[in-house]
């Protein structure tokens, strides 16, 4: 187990770096003039290396009152084409600042619920989209499923289009948690999903669970995880409930009956080893992922890489989000869509790219991007000498890591030890340059653990 006063101790807000700077501290210096300029800069530099895109499909039939996510809540499904159509004309603007097709590293549907969708209107989509480009030979298509939406058709029409991967979104399987957060699927509509991806012939399955969910005790969590390793799903994101109820008011609903930071602390320690003790890795960030995974064979290569949608083994260097809410990462820049629906599609009607803030990036910004995510995938970084020497305060706090057992120095840099990493986002705001003045250390973010 680890230190409980560690953990007492760095239990902060934090961000979770899948972009760098974070989104609170974007500087806002982009405009709709400089964004193609850097698109194609950008794609000049790494287009060989493909496009990934994150196509963002908003609605849900239901709320899930802990989630966190951008989402609209309707049944009707009238809603589907018009949606479709504003992602179609998106992706066609970026079309027209190219010469010729780009070549696609990857695809990622997420959501909202992309299952609300029918297969008939994500082909309908994705079929533009693939006509329109070539697809890189090592390109990886993934997408989320809800277990009680997504349906064998949902799985074969996707595997068509070349998608092998895909993420349902478990969070636990106890009935009085399942009640509290509005989410209800039975153990038996899993085993169904998973059971026709693996048929259909998808390579990777990923199951999310959460910790620190209303009446959750460690009893709940072992029986939810007991029933995971049943099914043996290929990787397993164990996230923290991010309890922020003054940005998503449903979480009021549940909030006498979250458990306290000792009882969350409890079910994060136990749960990581219990997936350890059913053959899951850990990858880093709340990443678990069995031998076979492509995830784990990155990680011991040092190949793994980080982006809006968590950790990838794709190493495109540029994002482009579709939809509403959607972030793009130019490597140059990023920028975020427009987040309500009916504002996303009135620009794409106007033939305008819905970008409602965004962030370039300094030469200083680009270093220090590389030396984080260096450290998020891989456990280390070498400083360059444009860092050296490191500012006092930047020194001192990493020695008191060391002291503490956290981290090694190494030649030019440092080396995150096995006891570090549940610290790693600590260790990443101790070198960010934007939580070094007091006026930064805001609690704009989840708490770290």
């Amino acid at each position: 187990m680890m230190n409980a006063d560690l953990i007492q101790k760095y239990n902060v807000p934090a961000p979770r770096y899948t972009s760098y700077p974070p989104v609170p501290f974007w500087n806002n210096e982009l405009s709709h003039e400089n964004w193609p300029r850097l698109f194609q800069k950008a794609y000049h530099e790494f287009g060989e290396e493909g496009i990934s895109l994150y196509i963002h499909l908003p609605y849900c039939e239901s709320l899930c009152t802990y989630c966190g996510c951008n989402k609209r809540i309707t049944k009707n499904h009238q809603v589907e084409l018009p949606y479709i159509s504003a992602i179609v004309k998106e992706w066609n603007l970026y079309l027209d600042m190219l010469r010729d097709k780009p070549k696609l590293a990857g695809i990622h549907l997420g959501g909202g619920t992309p299952t609300f969708f029918s297969p008939a209107s994500l082909s309908m989509m994705l079929r533009h989209i693939l006509s329109t480009s070539t697809v890189a030979e090592t390109a990886e298509f993934s997408f989320e499923g809800h277990p009680n939406n997504t349906t064998y058709e949902h799985l074969a029409v996707l595997n068509g289009f070349g998608f092998d991967r895909v993420s349902y979104g478990i969070q636990d399987f106890n009935p009085k948690v399942q009640v509290a957060i509005h989410r209800i699927q039975p153990y038996k509509k899993v085993e169904e999903a998973t059971s026709n991806a693996r048929e259909i012939g998808y390579k990777s399955i990923n199951y999310d669970l959460i910790y620190g969910l209303p009446h959750q005790t460690l009893k709940t969590l072992k029986d939810t995880i007991a029933k995971v390793n049943t099914l043996r799903p290929d990787r397993i994101a164990f996230y923290s409930y991010a309890h922020l109820p003054t940005v998503f008011p449903s979480q009021r609903s549940f909030e006498k009956h979250l458990p306290n930071e000792r009882e969350k602390r409890e079910l994060y320690e136990n749960g990581k080893l219990w997936l350890s003790q059913m053959g899951y890795y850990d990858i880093g960030m709340d990443h678990f992922a069995l031998q076979r995974d492509p995830l784990f064979k990155a990680k011991e290569t040092k190949t793994l890489h980080r982006n809006f949608m968590g950790y990838t083994t794709s190493p495109s260097k540029i994002l482009i989000g579709l939809g509403c809410s959607a972030i793009s990462d130019l490597y140059y820049a990023y920028g975020q869509n427009e987040k309500h629906v009916e504002d996303y599609k009135t620009a794409i009607t106007d033939s305008q790219l819905p970008l409602i803030k965004g962030h370039t990036l300094n030469q200083e910004d680009i270093l220090m991007k590389k030396l984080i995510m260096d450290l998020i995938c891989n456990g280390e970084a070498d400083w360059t000498p444009n860092l050296t020497p490191l500012p006092e305060p930047v020194a001192d706090k990493l020695t008191e890591f060391k002291n503490e057992g956290l981290l090694d120095f190494c030649e030019r840099g440092i080396r995150v030890n096995e006891h570090g990493k549940t610290f790693i986002r600590n260790i990443c705001m101790a070198i960010d340059p934007y939580f070094q003045t007091p006026a930064h250390a805001k609690p704009v973010f989840s708490k770290s653990i």
